[in-house]
């Protein structure tokens, strides 16, 4: 039986169609006497106050389809001054170039060359330019369906990003994407800053090319150290679901795998895999 040290930690436990039910029973697993409920997601959510034992929590949470979280009880939401995100299948529902290519009959190939990048089995500078090859003389038009037909935010997302800079955090969106899709939603979302990449068009069509410097893993890392680095000391906090997270992840004191691939699910500080993005807001008093 794992033990906790008393009064270090609390135990938040939340999920779309929990009950108090459900938090009593997770309170009585953990050795937890007060449960004190939370409001910042959408989904319903309590701290579980000091937790004595994790022996069994991870296996009834999951059972139950709770996302479960040991947190620090100093850890403040005022204390946030980055919140970095990927784009792809974390800001957003979709994979933008399986998409793009799905309008060029090709999404099955260009879907499997990403998935096996996002499980960290091919370099993702690799699978970028090998996948951005096969989107060679598409219309650009094809960017705007895509971004106009498929594009849909994640759950919750508006509702933490909200949260985050209500709090005085300052955004960044970094991603192996494209700025085509970057810039639009930093616009929509109200996003500080963005990084990505930048798709080669010549007469209206995609080259299948890069132009520039590729964005991947050691970019994404370098752009959150580059923006806190600028800011007061605090608390920086990264999304992602993929292995071309896992450096960003690594420069961020609180990283948070939302949906996520297993590799990054093993690395990351919490995992959200039931509620929105909108529940990270809650593992901070």
């Amino acid at each position: 039986m794992t033990r906790i040290a008393e009064g270090e930690v609390d135990l938040v436990v939340q999920g779309p169609s929990a009950s108090v039910d459900d938090a009593r029973a997770i309170a009585a697993i953990a050795g937890c006497e007060r449960i004190v409920p939370l409001s910042r997601g959408a989904a319903p959510a309590w701290r579980l106050a000091s937790p004595r034992v994790r022996t069994g929590v991870p296996e009834a949470c999951a059972a139950r389809r709770l996302d479960a979280a040991f947190v620090p009880r100093t850890r403040r939401l005022a204390d946030v001054r980055v919140v970095a995100m990927d784009m792809d299948s974390t800001l957003i529902t979709i994979e933008c170039i399986d998409e793009i290519a799905d309008m060029h009959g090709i999404k099955p190939h260009v879907a499997l060359i990403t998935a096996a990048a996002m499980r960290g089995e091919i370099d993702f500078r690799e699978s970028l330019t090998r996948r951005v090859a096969l989107l060679a003389g598409l219309p650009v038009e094809a960017l705007a369906r895509v971004y106009d037909e498929r594009l849909q935010l994640s759950p919750g997302a508006e509702r933490m990003l909200d949260g985050f800079h209500r709090a005085g955090a300052r955004s960044l969106l970094v991603s192996g994407g494209f700025t085509y899709f970057t810039d639009r939603l930093q616009s929509r979302a109200g996003l500080g800053h963005t990084l990505s990449n930048v798709l080669e068009i010549r007469d209206g069509r995609l080259t299948g090319r890069i132009q520039g410097e590729i964005v991947d893993a050691a970019a994404k890392a370098g752009a959150l150290r580059a923006l806190r680095d600028t800011l007061p000391a605090g608390i920086a906090v990264a999304f992602g679901d993929g292995a071309n997270d896992l450096p960003m992840f690594r420069e961020a004191d609180v990283s948070i795998a939302y949906r996520a691939k297993p590799v990054v699910r093993a690395q990351a500080t919490h995992a959200i895999e039931h509620c929105g993005l909108d529940a990270a807001l809650n593992l901070f008093a």
